[in-house]
């Protein structure tokens, strides 16, 4: 396999999470007897530009089809984020009605809606069509295509172009970025918010790895990617969205902010400069298994009834890496009626309405997205009405009194 970015020859292993299947394929019950494809979920670093990376075993346009399962809208905390995002940015780049916004990755309208209310004219680039159908029922303007240089060619340029957890999802990295500068108006300004790789190796965040991220992301790399397209990173934030997420704010030609530095130097001292920075991961993430495995099987010893909650991603990648199956988690409860009545893949484990969660009174609730640990905690708070504990795995074990 060679480097998605500088096309050198990949040497180094980071992680192998063995055999999955990709984790946004929930199964009807009609499927719970046929095959499941399963690919292997191995990371690898580039020793040259940093970029850790998984091989394209699952083509892009297969992941993100129609029966694409994820609607970003059923989380209020991230719809606040979004919200503020386009308060924030209105004011910070002085958006109008004159203006143009464009997102790519728009899924459901989730933060073009806020654009809209505003009258700010907006487009939302969005390939699944599921997604892109919710959006147009908000009343936005959605073009249902992948971005890249190609799409970018026939767009009117931008004033501003967002992309939030889009950039570790597209396989041709560098002709994305080069679609971002062909589609950005002179003066104009991107931002792209990522998970942040130093955040998944220091707390453990393997659950994050699936087949739809192809490349997992420190600023060291984006930075080197972005140049090589003639874009320059002029500012950096940390974000506490999905464990801890960079925005990073690019243009044609601006002058590098001391934030930048920062998280650069963050990085440098964690050893993400050098291959040795990349080493122990694994041996980290199977003591989270192993620990995890024994708190489950405990649980089953004491006759203690287990449920989930957030038929997430991650959770399909925690919960497949573990091996846990329907036999000791009974169901996982999700608030999206998109998966509900549908099975978890490999595992398959049913997913349900939060109305079973209230009939069966399980002992304990496994949060699988644990980035909305808060949210969901205060949402679900009356389990503890009948002696039920919240449990997160990520980084370790922990219960919730």
């Amino acid at each position: 396999m060679k480097c998605r970015h500088c096309g050198k020859e990949l040497q180094h292993e980071f992680i192998d999470l063995y055999n999955s299947p990709p984790s946004n394929s929930y199964l009807t019950k009609a499927q719970l007897n046929e095959p499941e494809t399963m690919y292997p979920l191995k990371l690898y670093v580039c020793e040259h530009c940093f970029l850790v990376q998984i091989d394209e075993y699952k083509k892009s346009s297969d992941i993100f089809n129609s029966e694409y399962a994820y609607f970003s809208s059923y989380s209020s905390s991230w719809l606040e984020h979004a919200k503020k995002y386009v308060g924030m940015i209105t004011e910070k780049l002085n958006l109008s009605k004159d203006s143009f916004a464009i997102e790519i990755a728009s899924n459901d309208g989730y933060l073009l809606q806020y654009f809209k209310e505003k009258n700010i004219p907006c487009l939302g680039i969005e390939p699944t069509a599921s997604t892109a159908k919710a959006a147009r029922e908000k009343g936005i303007e959605v073009l249902e295509k992948f971005f890249g240089s190609s799409t970018a060619k026939a767009l009117k340029q931008a004033d501003l172009i967002i992309g939030n957890n889009v950039l570790a999802h597209v396989p041709d990295i560098n002709d994305f970025v080069a679609g971002l500068k062909i589609a950005l108006k002179p003066g104009g300004t991107i931002t792209m918010e990522f998970p942040h790789l130093l955040n998944l190796i220091n707390l453990n965040q393997f659950d994050t790895i699936y087949h739809e991220h192809f490349s997992y992301l420190s600023l060291i790399a984006v930075q080197k990617i972005f140049s090589s397209q003639g874009l320059k990173i002029y500012d950096v934030e940390e974000l506490s969205t999905h464990g801890g997420s960079l925005r990073i704010y690019a243009a044609h030609d601006e002058n590098a902010k001391d934030s930048v530095d920062c998280v650069i130097k963050k990085e440098i001292v964690a050893g993400l400069g050098t291959i040795e920075g990349y080493r122990g991961f694994e041996e980290k993430v199977q003591k989270v298994k192993w620990d995890f495995i024994d708190f489950l099987l405990k649980a089953k010893k004491e006759e203690k009834k287990i449920a989930a909650y957030g038929a997430a991603a991650k959770g399909n990648t925690f919960l497949n890496y573990c091996g846990v199956k329907a036999d000791i988690i009974d169901f996982v409860v999700d608030a999206s009626p998109h998966k509900q009545g549908k099975y978890l893949p490999l595992s398959h484990i049913p997913i349900v309405s939060e109305d079973v969660l209230k009939q069966e009174k399980p002992d304990y609730v496994i949060i699988l997205p644990w980035n909305l640990c808060e949210e969901i905690t205060k949402q679900l708070s009356y389990v503890k009405a009948w002696g039920a504990q919240f449990v997160t795995a990520v980084p370790e074990v922990k219960k919730y009194e």
